[in-house]
């Protein structure tokens, strides 16, 4: 592709400025600058330094007139106002001026009538790697004409200054929403690139009729598609990437009125314990043209995927057609089934659970998991967490918006939703192990085929679910956790425990929801 120059893009200086490099000569770049190196079966393998997961604390948006009464501020979403967004923005460029940068324009979005087209500017070469795996690659026809929707620059070696910028720390990651720009300072994290692609996402598919899903998505022989909405290490990755089924996506899908899309073109999977028998399609597809973040190697240069010392948050990153079985485009029907997973630390949700439209509203907006060690920096081991929409960093508006299009859609198409609990069974995390995958794999099939719809259930008295009795292929005493505890005193203590977090997390989020939704969650007795 033809070298631009710098100015194209706002910055002076000499530096050369590549546009859409192939992927060997991105990894030759990188190799070449001391970014990586190469593991035994050619995939990039990098560092991230200080940053090896998201910093949520870091993350604003341009408070400006346009959107200040769209966008749920708060916590999450923390105002800066334009003129810090333009002086941080004016800092970065002169920072870059007389460096190479490296340009890769894509598409977000696999159906075209809502494509949005992203221009992403990198100090590094591999961070251009990466987002050219994990967007959608426009053709050579499609780039001779291109013009961005949004642009991200990504200075990870800038440092901002929190006195004089207002940010938390020297790191940054802000969207304007009306400049359509982000900015993306101080972390080397992959991570951040990717969902600040999803947060602009977030704010434009509603305005389009479009539900955003931070879930991966797959379609079966019979053509019907089935959703998994979860927080990073709740399983969404490894269950989607279903040898007996066509992945769509691993991550992050819009849900339009003819079905199913993904938003990316590539898959970022957590690699921690990796192991080819238990996942193949992820193993397999960490070859070159993959990116390794905070992956140790051994002197031959394989990963070893079992070393935490860097990170348990370990990450490969590869495009979706790396999965021999990847539907392409990733577009699929209508989904047949809904699945929430979480991560249980407590030990006391069932590992499978039937909810109707109501307990599934319920536990949408609830979006509760056991937030698993090195996804964010500073958590180092399972912490209980409320995320909003499974998903609440990435979100800009208010929930009432995202909950309301996903009602909409169950009842439209009438999709069963389940509550697969991917944790933990019968103790506290620590205490047993988490529950195998081979079962949870055995129930997330039969909740996708069918083979759970007609048989018997039991109400759930605590936590307000339906309990199947018999699972194929799953010995049934492990289906209700209560089975399982040695102590039944001690289950029932944890359990309430639980029932109560909920139900206060609920009261003091969602004091106006519905009174049909915040009903239908734990009863805790």
């Amino acid at each position: 592709m033809a070298q631009l120059t710098p100015r194209e893009f706002g910055i002076a200086g000499s530096g050369k400025v590549y546009r859409n490099l192939s992927i060997p000569a991105l990894v030759k770049i990188a190799l070449e600058k001391g970014e990586g190196v190469l593991t035994d079966k050619g995939a990039l393998c990098v560092e991230t330094g200080k940053y090896t997961g998201r910093s949520p604390d870091d993350k604003f948006i341009v408070d400006t007139p346009m959107v200040h009464d769209a966008i749920a501020w708060g916590a999450i979403n923390r105002p800066i106002s334009p003129e810090k967004f333009d002086a941080i923005k004016g800092k970065m460029l002169s920072y870059l001026q007389g460096k190479d940068l490296y340009v890769f324009d894509g598409f977000a979005g696999a159906d075209p009538k809502y494509t949005q087209r992203f221009r992403v500017i990198n100090e590094l070469a591999n961070q251009n790697l990466f987002i050219h795996q994990l967007l959608i690659r426009p053709s050579e026809e499609e780039l001779c004409d291109f013009a961005p929707d949004y642009t991200i620059l990504a200075a990870p070696g800038f440092e901002c200054i929190p006195e004089v910028d207002g940010t938390n720390s020297e790191a940054a990651i802000i969207i304007n929403y009306e400049s359509r720009e982000v900015l993306i300072a101080g972390s080397h994290y992959c991570g951040e690139i990717k969902k600040s692609v999803f947060s602009v996402m977030n704010y434009v598919l509603p305005r389009m009729g479009i539900l955003p899903m931070h879930c991966s998505a797959n379609i079966g022989d019979d053509g019907k598609s089935a959703v998994f909405f979860g927080l990073s290490g709740t399983g969404k990755t490894t269950l989607s990437a279903d040898p007996e089924r066509k992945l769509i996506g691993d991550d992050e899908h819009g849900w339009s009125k003819d079905g199913i899309f993904n938003i990316e073109g590539g898959c970022y999977a957590k690699c921690i314990g990796l192991r080819r028998e238990k996942e193949p399609q992820i193993y397999d597809a960490v070859h070159f043209g993959a990116l390794l973040e905070n992956v140790v190697l051994n002197e031959k240069g394989e990963p070893d995927y079992d070393d935490d010392s860097l990170t348990e948050n370990t990450r490969a990153a590869y495009p979706v057609d790396f999965i021999p079985n990847a539907a392409i485009p990733g577009m699929g029907s209508q989904p047949g089934t809904v699945v929430f997973l979480t991560a249980d630390a407590f030990g006391v949700l069932p590992p499978i659970a039937k909810l109707d439209e109501n307990m599934a509203m319920y536990h949408f907006v609830s979006g509760y998991t056991s937030k698993l060690a090195g996804t964010e920096r500073g958590v180092t081991e399972p912490e209980t967490t409320f995320s909003t929409l499974f998903g609440a960093p990435f979100f800009p508006m208010d929930a009432s918006v995202y909950a309301t299009m996903l009602g909409s859609k169950l009842e439209e198409t009438g999709a069963n939703v389940f509550l697969v609990n991917t944790g933990w069974c019968g103790g506290a995390a620590g205490t047993v192990p988490r529950m195998k995958l081979s079962y949870t794999r055995a129930m997330v099939s039969a909740a996708l085929s069918g083979q759970l719809n007609d048989v018997e259930y039991d109400l759930d008295p605590i936590f307000n679910v339906y309990i199947p009795k018999t699972c194929p292929n799953v010995p049934h005493e492990i289906l209700n956790p209560r089975n399982l505890w040695q102590d039944e005193e001690a289950y029932l203590a944890s359990a309430k425990v639980l029932a109560r977090k909920f139900n206060e997390n609920f009261k003091k989020k969602y004091p106006n929801m519905p009174s049909h939704i915040a009903e239908a969650g734990p009863k805790g007795e």
